[in-house]
């Protein structure tokens, strides 16, 4: 599992910058752990997430995510989240770059914690 520091500063609105890959037909999981700007362990309680991925973020594209990523808080106090997918759902994306965003929020306040590029890539090979 990929595992990454982010500092997160609510008070910039500029998310922090991530790439990620993806095993189509694997399980997919990446780890954060969420900084403050005096690289202490930014405290994520009363927060909650959401992700997706898509390939293009331009206007006249479809608007409809490629997929949703799952968001979990695994530690709030210790400032670690993940995202993950399953192998189900991996199965069903094509070979390609995508772009993904995690999108935190406590109550009616949202905040672009991590975005950047998904390398997806399918397997060449197959066990005999």
């Amino acid at each position: 599992m990929a595992s990454n520091n982010i500092t997160f500063d609510p008070d910039s609105g500029i998310p922090y910058g991530a790439n990620l890959s993806i095993y189509t037909g694997g399980d997919f999981k990446a780890k954060f752990n969420v900084l403050n700007t005096a690289s202490s362990v930014f405290n994520l309680s009363g927060y909650s997430g959401s992700a997706q991925i898509r390939k293009s973020t331009s206007i006249g594209s479809t608007t409809i995510p490629a997929a949703t990523l799952t968001v979990g808080i695994t530690s709030a106090l210790g400032g670690v989240m993940e995202v993950s997918m399953g192998s189900t759902d991996t199965r069903n994306l094509a070979e390609g770059r995508y772009m993904y965003d995690v999108l935190v929020s406590s109550g009616a306040t949202y905040y672009n914690i991590v975005n950047g590029n998904v390398y997806v890539y399918q397997g060449i090979s197959s066990a005999p």
